[in-house]
């Protein structure tokens, strides 16, 4: 059973990797506790925003809507590469998705196709939203595809996992198309390459 990296952890896990990041509010308690488990921590899940301008977005994933109060992840990763820590502990980003996929995240093995969203994953995955309006068209900068592999490495680095242990959302639970512009397999491969 892996247990969730205090603030300090994964504040140094991500430095450790290279990354710039910048601490938000009171980021270090800002989490949904009191709604849900945090850990095990089986993994990472990637998404895209669907939003634009990096201000406006880290605001967005800091605070949640009316609807889905924030935290939506625990780091916000804009188009210029740098992590903007908005959450630590439970945070509104994975939901349910599929138990099979999270037993191959667990055993590292290739991934299903979710078909049914029938299991917490609020509970168990580490989440960085990326700055983009995933509509297919919207860059990717080169700064926040490194940025987005650095994160992903330096949670998996901290933990002894492979890249196996990165998801994309859409990987995760059934209707979800984030994050859209690169493929996961692509961004495993780089992961793969940073952690030898």
């Amino acid at each position: 059973m892996a247990p969730p990296m205090s603030a300090d952890q994964f504040l140094a896990a991500l430095r450790a990797e290279g990354l710039r990041v910048v601490e938000v509010g009171q980021w270090r308690t800002h989490n949904r506790a009191g709604h849900g488990g945090w850990a095990p921590i089986n993994g990472v899940v990637i998404h895209h925003t669907a939003t634009s301008g990096a201000d406006a977005t880290v605001r967005i994933c800091y605070d949640g809507y009316d609807s889905l109060p924030g935290p939506l992840c625990h780091g916000v990763i804009t188009k210029d590469g740098t992590v903007h820590l908005v959450g630590n502990g439970r945070a509104n980003h994975a939901g349910a998705g599929d138990g099979n996929v999270l037993r191959a995240v667990i055993a590292e093995k290739r991934l299903p196709q979710p078909l049914t969203n029938d299991t917490d994953g609020n509970t168990h995955f580490y989440g960085f939203e990326c700055e983009n309006l995933g509509d297919g068209k919207d860059p990717w900068p080169e700064a926040q595809l490194e940025a987005i592999e650095k994160a992903a490495a330096a949670v998996c680095r901290h933990y002894g996992w492979t890249e196996r242990s990165v998801i994309g959302h859409k990987e995760w639970q059934v209707g979800k198309i984030d994050p859209r512009g690169f493929t996961m397999d692509w961004l495993r491969e780089r992961v793969h390459e940073r952690l030898k």
